[in-house]
């Protein structure tokens, strides 16, 4: 490889290939997750909070596999869709509706999910049976999100992961170049499912859930992964919805896609025309987005 290559937020040079193959070829009996683990520590490869980024360097691992740059053991044993596993186990929902006003659910709150397992399986569970894109499980950094009434029951549910690689009019708005967008893409969380139970009739809810979610998000990531938010994004499918939550919940709209998936970098897949939304978090995101 000549020149350098960039995969998981990383620069890779001629050396660093070097370094991996050593590695590999230094330990023949190991097996892939040690050498990612071993590699992570190597790199002191670590999120904000000092937690070691393994599974960063594991997909790092795998995308040189694929391309021919390194050559990774056998795996030992099929990989296991741990997700898949657990959807085995059906849930029973209590489905009486909720058709109230939103005063009469208080005191509503907002419990962040994606530390506490059982959270996470309710979430999981919920966008499987409820929501129309399903859900295939979560990769790399996210936040989830659980608004429960005063009764304790379960009324919507959202979940925030990686923002779109690139976005012609978001980036336009926010007015960053490539270089400080590949740097601070990580400031950006996609709303990437929001759902209100269908049997829960309430005016004004995802509106609230939205606007509580917003002011408490950036302590969330700051506690979880090391580092804050300047901006919220998601993107609402133009002949489906007309984003009137959002738009309830101050979200901007400042465009259109152009019919290609969020991490869709060479123009290949077609997807349904989407209406981009953006919700900053603070007044000078310009400025830390574009630093």
């Amino acid at each position: 490889m000549s020149g350098v290559l960039k995969l998981q937020g990383r620069t890779l040079r001629a050396s660093d290939l070097e370094e991996i193959r050593s590695l590999i070829a230094s330990n023949p009996d190991w097996h892939r997750r040690r050498i990612s683990e071993q590699l992570a520590q190597r790199w002191n490869w670590r999120n904000g909070v000092g937690q070691l980024k393994d599974m960063a360097a594991r997909s790092l691992l795998l995308k040189l596999h694929e391309r021919g740059l390194v050559t990774l053991p056998p795996r030992r044993r099929p990989p296991v869709n741990r997700m898949r596993s657990a959807r085995r186990a059906v849930r029973n929902w209590d489905q009486e509706p909720v058709d109230c006003t939103l005063s009469q659910l208080q005191p509503l709150r907002v419990e962040e999910l994606s530390r506490n397992r059982q959270g996470r399986a309710l979430l999981d569970s919920a966008l499987r049976e409820f929501h129309y894109l399903g859900h295939g499980g979560t990769v790399g950094e996210n936040l989830q999100y659980c608004l429960r009434d005063g009764m304790n029951r379960a009324l919507a549910f959202a979940l925030f992961g990686a923002a779109a690689w690139k976005c012609q009019d978001r980036d336009s708005f926010i007015g960053w170049s490539i270089e400080t967008r590949e740097r601070n893409l990580a400031w950006v969380t996609n709303n990437t499912r929001l759902l209100i139970l269908p049997w829960v009739r309430v005016p004004q809810l995802g509106s609230w859930f939205l606007g509580r979610i917003s002011r408490r998000i950036r302590r969330d990531c700051q506690e979880k992964y090391g580092h804050s938010l300047a901006v919220l994004e998601t993107f609402v499918e133009k002949d489906r919805f007309r984003g009137t939550i959002y738009k309830a919940a101050n979200w901007r709209r400042v465009g259109l896609t152009k019919g290609r998936t969020r991490q869709d970098r060479r123009h290949r897949t077609q997807a349904p025309v989407k209406e981009v939304y953006l919700y900053p978090l603070r007044s000078d995101f310009r400025e830390v987005l574009c630093s």
